[in-house]
């Protein structure tokens, strides 16, 4: 039995037989999506900005969570009728004959009161310096159960955070990508933004097989 805490890459790559790949298809496609941001939507991201920039290098996970993420999160809005965000639910699935469980800070899945389906995996909020474990593990190990439950269907997306560093992720059969960082105290906010924005769009058309 594996806990998504407790994964690195390298055991996720050795066990599952993933490899982590520079370019993908599916990658540049969200990455670079088009999502419109409005000029209201660009002065409250400033003013998030602004907390972050006089606080994250002093904020704990929960307190970057709170001031910052979460807020971004909420304003993006994923909650439909179709699916919703989710923080710190406990799930777990069978991989290849192995039990792998935990509880990963957020995931976007299908469902109202209870999460079904997840399909974005899954927000690991770290604090930036000396984060514990390892947020891109974490966050695929996350993305392979997801996979399992979505009986392999679509690609997988997901997201960490180490403070100021916003890191996408693509699963899909047995290859990953992990973007380059995208900064939120610098005009990355705006591209962080319209990523997530743009993630909606993908995740209502899943929500829609």
């Amino acid at each position: 039995m594996l806990t998504f805490k407790g994964c690195t890459l390298a055991q996720l790559d050795d066990t599952f037989g993933l490899e982590q790949v520079r370019q993908s298809a599916v990658s540049d496609e969200w990455l670079n999506g088009h999502a419109p941001v409005s000029d209201f939507e660009r002065e409250i991201l400033s003013v998030l900005q602004k907390k972050l920039i006089l606080g994250v290098d002093d904020w704990n996970e929960t307190e970057l969570a709170y001031n910052f993420i979460g807020p971004v999160i909420s304003f993006v809005d994923y909650t439909s009728r179709k699916c919703n965000f989710f923080a710190e639910r406990h799930f777990e699935g069978i991989v290849e004959g192995i039990e792998m469980r935990g509880t990963p800070d957020g995931m976007i899945a299908s469902g109202v009161r209870v999460p079904k389906k997840p399909y974005f995996c899954f927000q690991e909020y770290k604090k930036e310096k000396n984060p514990e474990g390892d947020p891109a593990a974490q966050a695929l190990a996350a993305m392979l159960v997801a996979q399992e439950i979505n009986e392999h269907k679509h690609p997988v997306y997901g997201c960490y955070v180490k403070g100021r560093d916003w890191f996408f992720m693509i699963l899909q059969d047995k290859a990953y990508a992990i973007s380059e960082p995208y900064i939120a105290t610098r005009e990355d906010i705006f591209d962080i933004f319209r990523i997530l924005r743009v993630l909606k769009q993908i995740i209502l058309g899943f929500a829609d097989d």
